[in-house]
């Protein structure tokens, strides 16, 4: 399996079936991929939906969170499950285009990256978001000086293998560049669009989004000066 898709839902009901066909059509020609859907315990029709897709077509896999963990949870979870030597993230809003998919696999071949980032430069969405995310977003990259404006985008594409290796906590998905970095791997970044929900409503506020993105900003942080590196080679006879 070459990539997998790993997609976190909750209560995305009326965006499952459109973001699965979107997913399908931008990876037309791509023969071993799969789509894993990690539902987060959803309290409405989502599981649902999500057992009759799997039903239907082979590539879709379907894993359960018993109760609701959050994105960075659902993720790791999907990670953790998926086949695939690299893979593609992707919000269960539909908000992120799955189009622009085939344009992070190209600039992961011609950077030689671990991680492509998405970088929604035109957004879509409250006025309370926008600036939230700039605030964030200008405070992190000031901190730990990750040179990524985006981080908070869900659409990135990395190697599988580099993930699994990251120390997991709750919200690492939106410092998942400077981990990479961290680790001593390849970042880029590419300009990607953004839409509009199309149902539903979102999950995140100034609360959840704002405040507590700087505090575990300084966890990162600790986290880099706590950081182990010795020097090593193999003695031969």
């Amino acid at each position: 399996m070459e990539y997998s898709v790993v997609i976190p839902v909750f209560n995305e009901a009326e965006n499952i079936r459109p973001l699965a066909d979107e997913v399908r059509t931008a990876l037309d020609g791509v023969d071993n991929y799969e789509i894993v859907f990690v539902d987060d315990g959803s309290t409405d029709d989502s599981m649902r939906r999500l057992l009759r897709l799997r039903d239907a077509d082979p590539r879709i896999r379907v894993i359960a969170h018993e109760r609701n963990a959050g994105q960075s949870a659902a993720l790791a979870t999907g990670v953790a499950a998926a086949r695939g030597g690299w893979v593609v993230t992707l919000d269960g809003d539909g908000q992120n285009d799955p189009a622009d998919i085939p344009r992070l696999i190209a600039e992961r071949e011609r950077a030689a990256a671990d991680l492509v980032a998405g970088w929604r430069r035109r957004r879509h969405d409250t006025w309370l978001k926008r600036v939230s995310s700039r605030v964030a977003n200008g405070v992190r990259r000031r901190v730990l000086g990750d040179d990524c404006p985006d981080t908070g985008c869900g659409l990135k594409l990395f190697r599988r293998s580099i993930f699994l290796a990251l120390p997991h906590f709750d919200h690492m998905h939106r410092f998942l560049p400077a981990l990479f970095r961290q680790a001593g791997a390849g970042v880029a970044t590419v300009p990607v669009n953004h839409r509009a929900r199309r149902a539903g409503r979102s999950k995140y506020g100034l609360g959840n989004r704002l405040w507590v993105g700087i505090v575990d900003l300084f966890g990162v942080l600790w986290l880099r000066h706590r950081r182990l590196s010795v020097g090593h080679h193999e003695v031969r006879p």
